[in-house]
This record gives structure tokens, C-alpha cells and sequence, in this order.
């Protein structure tokens, strides 16, 4: 029987039905490329901000560039010399005192004033450009002060003309009469201005002081009164220079054996305050140069073999038990190239320019760092100027020149060591890793450490992650693998909105409300913590020891409704507990009744001797771990829901528990992901900003205190960042941070992908 009409053969299907349309081809291969390009870009995008970052940070490792500006020829009797803030018109003293203008682009001579001084002889001088002043030592012991001012005119076409206007004061009696004055010293105190004469008397020293001060009658004429001549330093054995600060405070007296002895004005005469030698192990101790850095609290001392030394006063505890403020050494210096010649500080920063071995060498005194070295001029030099920004400094030299150099060191206090290093600064009591750019003194230092901002990152990164991952994890857990499916519906949209809340909005909760509520409860809010996971445990253990009628009453997965109100019970109990383990272990004696009172911010206070803050770390971590919680959660959540069905229900099969299950199928298959989830909220607390600027004191210490404060590296861009001169070493400071924070995420996340990735290979399912 034929059956071919009965079972026919399909007719074979078109050929147009498998060919896609050019359209739909071009598209593709359109949005392939488009998403190729999207990739390059991002990565690109990635590399030119840490290049825009390097590009910031790179001014601040380039040393000084210093450019010699041709010399001016100046009469060769040349004492000492002054110039105006623009170094325009310069003028020298002669051993006449008379005093010579000279224009410094041709050398023209402006003007050559001399002071009436009758029979005297001019027997030393002493120039103080940045004020004007130029005192002379008479042949009597007499001072005559000179004062140097300029005054600008402008033409009809603009061009200004500067004109030196010299004004001479009666002389001064100080000094022992009759004999000539070796040295003459200025300085301006906060009441009145000191002038101090050395003098020789019979081969030995003699240094002789008075104080002026300047008062205005009716008219408005200022008059200065001075006071009784005195002997200061009468017991120095020996002097080798003289450093008086500017402020007057203090004196320094170097002996020729080597001995330095420092003075205290007390209001009346200058006490003696401390004796020490800067090169007792060497075998010459004398000390060839010394000077003053500009702050007038630490001196640099230069020896004969080219050695240096920095000695500051810092607090120092006495055998007394008293902390006073005394001399010490802070640094040992390089050894340059020969005995020290002269030690001449820079206005307005820490730098200062040794003249040794016929070698100049411009250092960062704080540093230590060459900023730059360069040949000294022929003959010895007799003084050294900076201008007051730094830009420019001026030699005179024995050969009649003033030989000028032009500086470009926009960063002078910059090094590696100043960022990373522990640094000894100024009135510090030793070496530490400070961050503090700003101050209301001029004398004042700026410290840019990043050390402080990368450990308070680190540490309000670990205190978010200690609360977070925690709870983020197993909830990602308990919701994926245990809560029933209409619940897990619920709580995952909620979660995910909770990633949404500002964390200015956290901030102001934690700084706000949380801090002051946390502060007094401490104690209890521990022993509620600390209850959860022994309660949960134990729950857990009671469930399983109950019978099977009475767990089959519960559905699968709805376990929660009668562990929730356990928990809660068990942490209303810890809470209510607190105020009586505060009062058992946490008591102090009150100071003014002598009774003990449970005090848990007080007793750790005395107990340790750490601060405590009620915007501390343990509020930071808190807070921002429910910036984290949400993040971690959700992916962790959606890997460990990804897992094939079929591994889980064969684990089952073959007679595994449900936590069994999850802990040797479901988590090391999902653990790329969970691996994934733990970066991203690690990158998201590592950068929050505002939850750590608002909950914290934003102090940048190193402490591993919990209950202080911290400052990261983000919250210090945020906060000092308006505040920053653009191109200024604080704003490019800043961007350092920046850049250490991009490294810092960028290596963490590439280790991260990397052990992400071999753990997927060792779990995968094939």
C-alpha cells in the first residue's frame, strides 16, 4: 500500500528564513565597535586622570633652579650693602659710613649720602635690608641709626622712577666710651627694640645693650627714649659670633672653643639659660659659622671640617620632672665641602644658604635637601641678602661686587621624606609624621605628611567594612538561599534603595544625632551588639532541639518571625544590663567628692591615657557601614542567586543539609562574585567623604585609638581643597593625596581581580 500521500516530506524551509538582513548586520557590527571604543575610552579616561594627577604632583620633587644675574661693581671699602623689595636700586655702606645708590640694571649712581659724624670714625656696620635700617658702630661706642626708604614716581607715560630718601638719627650712647664698637646688633621686640654693642676691653669681649622706645608727644613727633646702658653675657669666657633673633627674646653667644651659650631676656637683663657644644666628638669642636633660621628658634652650626648641625628648642623634660624649653639637636646636616664660611637664612621659609670650600649650597633646613649647589664668587663673602619672596638672593664679596642670582623654587619644603618620612619640626619633641598646612603665625611651618590621611583612610575603611561586611554577607545569604521567595522580593528593592540615601544625609545623622545619643550609652550599646551572635547561636541551637511536629508548624523559610522578637528581647535585656557592667568595671574616683562614679569615657582616659571623642571612629564606622551594607549586599545577593539550581539540589540529593549546602556549594561558586562585592564596598568606603568630614573631629592623628577621631585622604581634599592657592605647594599637596588615594584603589581592586579570578577558575563549574 503506498503511504507517501499519507506522510508527506516537508518542504524544505526558505532560504531567505536564515539570512539576516544587512540592516541587522550593520547594527551590530556598529554597536560592537561603539562598545569597543566605550571600553578604550574608560580605560583611557582612567589613565588620564592619574596623568592629570602626575602632572600636579611632579613641580613638587624638581629642585631649585638658581640663575646667575650679571654682578655690579661696587666701591670696593664696601662694609655692607641694602637694596629695595625689587632689588632695583641697591646701595652700599662705606668704612666712612657714607652710603652709595646705584641703579642695578647699568650700575649708575644714584646718590651718595654721608652722615655728619664730626671726630668719629665709623668702626662697623650692620645692614638690615627687608627693614631699611643700617646702624653704624662709632669709634666712641656710639651707634648712629640710619633709615632707608624709597618712593615711587610715575611719569605721563607710566614709567616708574625710584628715589632713595636716607634719614639719620642722633647717636646713640651704649656702649663703653672710648672705645670703638666691634659689632653692632638690632632687634624689635614686642614693647621695644634692643641695640647691642660689642666692644673689646683690654682683649677681652664686651657686649653692652639698651632698649629703646618710641613715643609720640602731641604733635604727633615720634621721640626715642633710651634706657640705661647694661652689661649682657658678662660670663661668656670667649666670643666667636653673636646671634640676636629679631624678636629680641633671646641670645646666642658661640665661644671660640666650640662652647654655645644661650641667654632668656627676663625683662630686665638677658638670664643664662643653657650651655651646650654642638661638635663635642669631633676633634675640633669650634664652630667655624652659625645662623639664625628665620623663625629665630633653631640655628645651624657649621664646623671647621665642613660638618653640620641644626639644634631648635623643643620641650624637653628636666630632672625635675618639669618640661622647659631648651635647646637641642634635631638634625645632623651633610658634610659640605670645607669650613663653614657663612650660614645666611631665607625670608619667609626654612631654607638657608651655607657658604663652604668655595661652594654655595641652598638646603631646606626641615628637610635636610640640597635644593641647589653652585661656585661661590672670588673673595671671601661679607653678607648675603634673600629678598623677601624668595625669588632672588645678593652676595657681597671682598672683591667690591655685588654678584645677584635669580631663584625659581616654587616648593622648597618638598621631598619624598617631607610626605612619607617621619620629620622633625620646629618645637617638635622628635621626629612624626604630621599634616598641618595652615596656622595663624608667619613663622609657622607648614607640614604636609600624607602618612596621618593614609592611615585615618585606612582606619575608618577597616571600622566600615569590620560593621558592614558582617552583616551585608550573611543577610546576602540568609535572603538568597533561606527567605522565602514573596519576602526576598521585599527586602531586596529596599536594599537597593537604601544605596541611594546621600551621605551627607548619613554625615549629619552620625555628627548630629548619633554621636551626642551614643556618647553617654555606651556601654550599653556594647553589651546589645555583642548579645546578637550568642543570641542568634543560640536560638539556632534551640530550633534544632525542638521536635519535628513543632518546626514542621513553621513554613521553610519563615524562621525570622519568631527569631526576630528573641533577638530583640535578648538585646533589651544586654541594654538594660549596661549601666550595671558600666558601674562593676568602669569606675573612677570623682574629684570632687572622692566617690567612685561609672564613667566608661572617664575611666578610659585614666586607664590608657588615650583621648576619647564623642565623634570617634567606632561612630565613622557605623555610619558609613550603612553606606556600604546596601552595595556589598546587593551584588553578593545576585551571585550567590546565580548559582545553577542543580548544583544545590544534588548537594541535597545526596543528603547534605541546607547549610552544608551553602557553605560547601553555593559560597565557593558565588565567591568571585562575593570577592567582587567586597571591592566595590571597599572602594565606596575608602572614598566617602562627607560621613567621615561630619561624624569625625577631622584630626589628622595616628592613633589606633577607637574612640579618636581621624582625617582621610578624601575629607582633607574636600575641606582644604577651596582653600588652596592654585600652583602653591598646599594645593599641590592635595592632589598628591589624590593620587595616593587613585593608587591605593587601583592596586587594592587589581589584587582584588586577580584573586577574583583564581578563584573562579578553581570553582567553576564545568
Amino acid at each position: 500500500m503506498d503511504t507517501s500521500d499519507k506522510n508527506p516530506t516537508p518542504a524544505p524551509a526558505p532560504e531567505s528564513r536564515f539570512t539576516v538582513s544587512p540592516i541587522t548586520l550593520a547594527a551590530d557590527r556598529w554597536m560592537g565597535r561603539l562598545i569597543r571604543i566605550g571600553g578604550v575610552g574608560v580605560v583611557l579616561a582612567v589613565f588620564g586622570m592619574l596623568a592629570f594627577l602626575i602632572y600636579q604632583v611632579f613641580p613638587l620633587f624638581i629642585g631649585a633652579t638658581v640663575t646667575p644675574v650679571s654682578a655690579l661693581t661696587v666701591p670696593a671699602a664696601a662694609m655692607g650693602f641694602g637694596e629695595d623689595e625689587y632689588g632695583e636700586l641697591p646701595f652700599v655702606v662705606l668704612a666712612d659710613g657714607s652710603m652709595v645708590f646705584q641703579r642695578s640694571k647699568d650700575g649708575t649712581k644714584v646718590l651718595d649720602w654721608a652722615p655728619s659724624l664730626g671726630s668719629r670714625r665709623v668702626s662697623s656696620v650692620k645692614s638690615y635690608p627687608r627693614t631699611g635700617l643700617v646702624f653704624l658702630g662709632l669709634s666712641d661706642g656710639t651707634v648712629m641709626e640710619v633709615r632707608v626708604s624709597y618712593r615711587s614716581t610715575f611719569d605721563a607715560a607710566g614709567k616708574r622712577t625710584i628715589e632713595p630718601l636716607v634719614a639719620a638719627l642722633e647717636p646713640v650712647a651704649i656702649g663703653k666710651p672710648g672705645l670703638p664698637c666691634v659689632d653692632v646688633w638690632n632687634a624689635k621686640g614686642s614693647l621695644t627694640r634692643l641695640l647691642l654693642v660689642r666692644q673689646e676691653e683690654a682683649g677681652k669681649p664686651l657686649l653692652t645693650a639698651v632698649r629703646l622706645t618710641e613715643r609720640k608727644g602731641l604733635g604727633g613727633k615720634a621721640r626715642v627714649v633710651a634706657s640705661d646702658p647694661f652689661v649682657v653675657a658678662a660670663d661668656a669666657p670667649s666670643i666667636s659670633q653673636v646671634l640676636l633673633p629679631s624678636t629680641a627674646e633671646s641670645l646666642i653667644v658661640v665661644g671660640k672653643s666650640g662652647e654655645v651659650r644661650a641667654y632668656a631676656d627676663d625683662g630686665a637683663n638677658f638670664s643664662f639659660l643653657q650651655s651646650f657644644v654642638p661638635f663635642k666628638e669631633s676633634r675640633d669642636p669650634a664652630v667655624a659659622s652659625a645662623g639664625l633660621i628665620f623663625g629665630n628658634v633653631s640655628v645651624v652650626f657649621v664646623g671647621r671640617d665642613g660638618s653640620q648641625q641644626i639644634w631648635s628648642m623643643y620641650p624637653q623634660l628636666q630632672p625635675d620632672g618639669k618640661s622647659l624649653r631648651r635647646w637641642g639637636k634635631i638634625h645632623d646636616g651633610e658634610v659640605l665641602a670645607g669650613a663653614g664660611e657663612g650660614v645666611y637664612a631665607a625670608e619667609g621659609n626654612k631654607c638657608y644658604l651655607a657658604v663652604a670650600g668655595g661652594r654655595l649650597q641652598l638646603r631646606n633646613m626641615t628637610t635636610g635637601t640640597l635644593r641647589w649647589e653652585g661656585e661661590a664668587p672670588a673673595g671671601s663673602i661679607r653678607q648675603v641678602v634673600f629678598s623677601g619672596n624668595y625669588d632672588r638672593f645678593t652676595a657681597l664679596s671682598a672683591d667690591g661686587k655685588l654678584h645677584r642670582w635669580s631663584i625659581d623654587d616654587h616648593h622648597p619644603e618638598s621631598s619624598w621624606g617631607a610626605f612619607f618620612g617621619k620629620i622633625w619640626y620646629e618645637g617638635a619633641t622628635g621626629p612624626d609624621y604630621t599634616w598641618q598646612s595652615s596656622s595663624g603665625s608667619d613663622e609657622f611651618e607648614a607640614k604636609y605628611s600624607m602618612m596621618p590621611l593614609i592611615y585615618g583612610t585606612a582606619k575608618g575603611t577597616f571600622f566600615a567594612l569590620l560593621f558592614a561586611l558582617p552583616i551585608a554577607l550573611t543577610a546576602a545569604i540568609y535572603v538568597s538561599q533561606f527567605l522565602r521567595p514573596e519576602y526576598r522580593n521585599v527586602v531586596k528593592p529596599v536594599m537597593e534603595i537604601m544605596a541611594s540615601l546621600p551621605s551627607v544625609v548619613l554625615g549629619f545623622l552620625a555628627g548630629l544625632w548619633l554621636a551626642p545619643l551614643v556618647d553617654p550609652r555606651l556601654i550599653s550599646i556594647f553589651c546589645a551588639v555583642g548579645i546578637l551572635a550568642p543570641a542568634a547561636l543560640f536560638a539556632g541551637f534551640l530550633w534544632s532541639a525542638l521536635p519535628q511536629p513543632v518546626r514542621r508548624q513553621v513554613k521553610p523559610g519563615m524562621e525570622f518571625v519568631w527569631l526576630l522578637p528573641f533577638l530583640a528581647l535578648c538585646a533589651y535585656l544586654a541594654w538594660q544590663a549596661g549601666p550595671v557592667v558600666e558601674a562593676m568595671f568602669f569606675t573612677v574616683k570623682d574629684t570632687v567628692s572622692g566617690l567612685p562614679i561609672a564613667d566608661f569615657r572617664e575611666w578610659w582616659r585614666q586607664t590608657t591615657g588615650e583621648t576619647y571623642d564623642s565623634r570617634n571612629s567606632l561612630v565613622v564606622g557605623f555610619v558609613m557601614g550603612f553606606a556600604v551594607i546596601p552595595i556589598v549586599f546587593t551584588i553578593a545577593e545576585d551571585s550567590l542567586s546565580n548559582v545553577p539550581d542543580s548544583l544545590i539540589s544534588g548537594s541535597l540529593a545526596l543528603g547534605a543539609s541546607r547549610w552544608q549546602t551553602v557553605w560547601s556549594v553555593v559560597v565557593p561558586t558565588a565567591i568571585s562574585g562575593i570577592v567582587s562585592a567586597i571591592m566595590i564596598g571597599f572602594g565606596r568606603a575608602i572614598g566617602e567623604t562627607m560621613i567621615v568630614v561630619m561624624a569625625t573631629g577631622n584630626t589628622a592623628v595616628m592613633e589606633t585609638n577607637p574612640f579618636s577621631g581621624m582625617r582621610t585622604l578624601s575629607a582633607n581634599i574636600a575641606v582644604e581643597l577651596p582653600e588652596a592657592a592654585v600652583g602653591h605647594t598646599h594645593f599641590r599637596a592635595l592632589f598628591l593625596g589624590a593620587c595616593c588615594l587613585f593608587l591605593l584603589t587601583f592596586v587594592i581592586n587589581t589584587l582584588a581581580e586577580i584573586l577574583r579570578q583564581r578563584l573562579r577558575e578553581r570553582y567553576k563549574v564545568v
